[in-house]
């Protein structure tokens, strides 16, 4: 970048050896010494995590409260973020994981009639904070050119910060790699779910007569996957991540669902992964995995799993299910993939990204054992995915006759 003073009404980016613009009172650092200036948003406060892209033009709080962004700062691409407010309904989960958003525009007045509140002051309830009036183009560019750097982002509201200290929490940030991040954001103890899915006549219900009873393993469950479970007709029992096999069958489940989650799915190899091999010597047992439970499925299956280069964050992902010859618009969120090339020969390949060509679907050839990368309770396309859910349901009613 060039060493040039900017305004932080311009692009919101300029050297660290540049003069602070006036009016900044955030700032973004990477680990490399890059800095990005802009306004301050929600909590006063400095965070340090990896700063990936989300390409969503929807969805921001869904997003902000994802825990598989445990561990993650948020740029946006879209670049009005906030404009529809938010509100307490459209939440993946109680207490937000990921640790703070970098925005282009400022946010204006909530204009939706379901918000209850603006952004900002969402924000600061839950203690985060975020950047405005950066270049979300430049800084995409970087991490799509160079991969997902660790950052620190910081909002003093009197604009006073020590760059360099910021830059070396920044260096000092250990990465996603090896980061078991499940075991942060799982449930404390096991619970009952039974809320369906939001309607617009009805808004949130409760599923009163449950055909089926699913146990769902909390590697950072997103409550809308517990929703789509419950609608079809599921009584849901969520177990801490950490269960064991003999904890779950003790529940007496018509199947088992693998979460998604954060971190690196191969952390988990001391509690998860030999959970799930035991489960899979209940033969008939239908097990559904999603985005982190797909990886953790494939481990325990003997495949191997990968950090990406960028991975694959936003609404506006093409996947082709070969089962169907179908192409769906999905939702993604993950940094880590399973690498198709080491899948043993009892394991099917089921979809594809048809944007890099990686895995993002297995079946067992043997059992009904399933699993997706993506995230098929999102609304991108909008109800491209809900087929998984009543795949999942068809599977545990044919074990039941």
């Amino acid at each position: 970048m060039t060493s040039k003073e900017t305004s932080v009404s311009q692009t919101g980016v300029v050297d660290s050896a540049c003069k602070q613009p006036a009016g900044a009172t955030a700032v973004l650092v990477l680990a490399n010494g890059q800095v990005f200036w802009g306004r301050g948003l929600g909590a006063e406060g400095e965070a340090v995590a990896e700063v990936c892209f989300n390409t969503s033009m929807t969805g921001y709080q869904e997003i902000l409260t994802d825990p598989s962004y445990a561990g993650q700062i948020i740029t946006f691409t879209f670049p009005h973020i906030g404009n529809v407010g938010t509100n307490d309904e459209d939440i993946e989960t109680i207490t937000p994981s990921s640790r703070g958003a970098i925005l282009r525009m400022d946010i204006t007045q909530p204009s939706n009639w379901r918000a209850t509140r603006d952004l900002d002051a969402w924000l600061k309830s839950h203690n985060l904070s975020a950047i405005t009036g950066v270049d979300t183009r430049v800084l995409t560019r970087l991490i799509r050119d160079n991969g997902a750097p660790n950052g620190c982002i910081a909002y003093h509201a009197d604009g006073k910060f020590d760059l360099e200290a910021l830059r070396k929490k920044a260096a000092d940030f250990p990465g996603l790699n090896g980061m078991d991040l499940a075991k942060e954001v799982t449930c404390a103890q096991t619970a009952n779910w039974n809320e369906k899915r939001w309607t617009l006549e009805e808004g949130y219900q409760s599923e009163e007569n449950p055909e089926f009873h699913v146990v769902a393993v909390d590697f950072g469950a997103k409550r809308n996957i517990l929703r789509s479970l419950s609608s079809q007709g599921c009584r849901v029992t969520v177990v801490p991540a950490n269960a064991t096999a003999d904890e779950i069958l003790a529940h007496k489940p018509d199947g088992v669902f693998l979460s998604n989650g954060p971190g690196d799915p191969a952390a988990t190899g001391k509690y998860a992964i030999p959970m799930v091999k035991a489960l899979l010597d209940q033969k008939d047992l239908p097990i559904f995995g999603i985005c982190l439970g797909h990886q953790i499925l494939a481990l325990a299956l003997g495949a191997d799993t990968k950090k990406m280069h960028l991975g694959h964050r936003g609404a506006n992902h093409p996947v082709k299910d070969f089962t169907t010859n179908k192409v769906e618009i999905t939702s993604q969120n993950h940094g880590f993939m399973v690498d198709k090339d080491s899948l043993p020969e009892n394991v099917e390949e089921t979809h594809i990204s048809l944007f890099d060509n990686t895995n993002q679907g297995i079946r067992l050839k043997d059992r009904p054992v399933f699993s997706v990368q993506y995230h098929p309770e999102a609304s991108p396309g909008p109800q491209d995915s809900q087929y998984l859910f009543k795949r999942f349901r068809d599977l545990m009613a044919n074990r039941q006759k």
